[in-house]
């Protein structure tokens, strides 16, 4: 796997750590820091559907991958709109690890990428969840 591949996907878990840290300070007010979480919480999800979506277009997949591939972005976009309820952040960090437990199920990669891929997003699963749940915890 391309170093990049990994060094961006590490680079995107910057901002689920750095907002955790600002809970510790008075920077930004305790609400918007969970508003910005679940902002980009609910958008980085949605990036997770558009990889099942070009792997069912690309594959010419006839299955339900396409459909679950828009999930994603429905979850991500019905936790925007209720943006402060208390099961938010908790249905962004299930929703987390169902897709990658679908990916190791449904996603087509060439074989020299199963391993890398399959380990790089392991890492970086674990990283949100634990961030989902301290930032649950901070609340």
């Amino acid at each position: 796997m391309n170093p990049h591949f990994k060094q961006l996907g590490y680079a995107g878990l910057l901002p689920f750590i750095g907002l955790n840290a600002l809970t510790f300070t008075t920077i930004l007010p305790q609400s918007l820091v969970f508003l910005y979480f679940t902002q980009y919480s609910a958008v980085l999800l949605s990036f997770f559907g558009g990889i099942h979506w070009y792997d069912a277009i690309s594959g010419n997949k006839d299955g339900h991958q396409k459909y679950i591939a828009m999930l994603p972005t429905l979850i991500g976009w019905l936790c925007l709109m209720h943006a402060g309820a208390p099961w938010v952040l908790a249905t962004l960090s299930i929703s987390y690890l169902a897709i990658m437990f679908y990916d190791k199920q449904v996603l087509t990669l060439p074989t020299e990428l199963v391993v890398d891929y399959t380990r790089l997003r392991m890492n970086l699963t674990t990283v949100v969840v634990i961030s989902h749940a301290f930032m649950i915890v901070s609340r």
